[in-house]
């Protein structure tokens, strides 16, 4: 019994120490996790693609000066609406040294020829009283003064447009910069005592204001080569612009652009669309925005989430069912996530693809 009772004592404390051993290897094994499944739906199944841009007026239109000056005065600011006409601002002319120089010296040589006629103008007058000029001379000789006279006027009008940016007595004020067309107001760039250069042959000049129609809005954004052969003017496209991410907006593809252009790397094409308008929602000019393409859509068609396919060689694709089996399907059109299945029935299970 001396013998027994120690040999009892360590083999029970062996029998424990592989129990606890064999417990804690059990324990330490993951569970096998359930598989997901999913089920077959019947849901509209809508290829598209998407083009990145920007929402923009169709027509913005710069307000630039027609003299060079300083502006003395602005009478808009962003977001108003103004008229065709409406006056936008003020300048105060400051004259270029050399016009004003050259409409000095014009003024002087009119004023030497006026007096050259008019001593002429006597002279015939003069001699026709004795007899010994013609009428005929005599009304030459009072044309050339009176167009003499003239001239003078008009390099005293040159001076006072050098001097003033108008002629006296005019209505219309080359110094006052009046809206071309109506709209609201989107920018003013310059301020009160900015410079700005007029609109000529040689420079586009300086931006007072730019006014745009916000009514008429457009989608203008790019998309991939990959994609443009896919789509076609007339398309139709689900604008959603950032400052709105939970609104959608329709538009209608009117401009795909003939050549690409290379964009890191990628070649991209410009596309517009025409946005619908809407009276509850104000999208701000400048806004980026996203357009879904719809290329394909199949309506209420049975489809499956397009992790339970098992693809197979030549072209066979199966699903495995619940029950273990797997079922051959034909696909129908496909979204990237879901695609539509025929060979199944509305509310079968499948199990998702290992």
């Amino acid at each position: 019994m001396k013998r027994v009772l120690p040999l009892t004592v360590v083999l029970a404390i062996l029998l424990a120490f592989v129990g606890t051993l064999g417990f804690l290897w059990r324990q330490s094994q993951p569970e096998p996790e359930p598989r997901r499944t999913v089920t077959v739906e019947r849901r509209d199944v809508v290829l598209k693609t998407v083009a990145t841009g920007a929402v923009e007026p169709r027509v913005e239109v710069a307000i630039k000066p027609a003299v060079s000056g300083v502006v003395s005065a602005l009478h808009v600011e962003p977001g108003q609406h103004v008229q065709v006409g409406e006056l936008i601002a003020e300048l105060r002319i400051i004259p270029n040294s050399e016009r004003l120089a050259s409409a000095q010296s014009g003024i002087e040589m009119a004023r030497i020829r006026v007096q050259e006629a008019q001593r002429e103008l006597d002279q015939a007058r003069q001699l026709q009283g004795q007899g010994a000029a013609s009428r005929t001379e005599l009304a030459l000789a009072e044309a050339t003064s009176q167009l003499r006279q003239q001239e003078l006027r008009a390099a005293q009008s040159e001076l006072q447009i050098v001097r003033t940016g108008a002629t006296a007595g005019s209505r219309e004020r080359s110094t006052e910069v009046r809206a071309h067309v109506a709209g609201m107001v989107l920018t003013v760039p310059v301020e009160e005592g900015y410079s700005v250069i007029e609109t000529n042959s040689f420079n586009e000049g300086t931006t007072i204001a730019s006014v745009a129609d916000m009514t008429d809005l457009v989608f203008e954004g790019t998309l991939d080569e990959s994609e443009v052969g896919k789509v076609a003017e007339g398309m139709p496209l689900d604008i959603t612009v950032g400052a709105f991410p939970d609104e959608h907006f329709a538009g209608t593809l009117e401009y795909i652009s003939p050549k690409g252009e290379d964009l890191n790397g990628a070649v991209v094409f410009a596309i517009r669309a025409a946005l619908g308008a809407r009276d509850d929602i104000f999208v701000r000019a400048g806004s980026s925005a996203n357009a879904d393409i719809v290329l394909k859509r199949a309506e209420r068609v049975l489809s499956i989430d397009e992790a339970a396919l098992i693809f197979g060689e030549e072209g066979l694709v199966q699903v495995e069912l619940e029950d273990g089996t797997r079922q051959a399907v034909e696909l129908g059109l496909s979204d990237g996530l879901r695609s539509e299945v025929k060979g199944l029935t509305e509310g079968q299970v499948a199990f998702v693809a290992d």
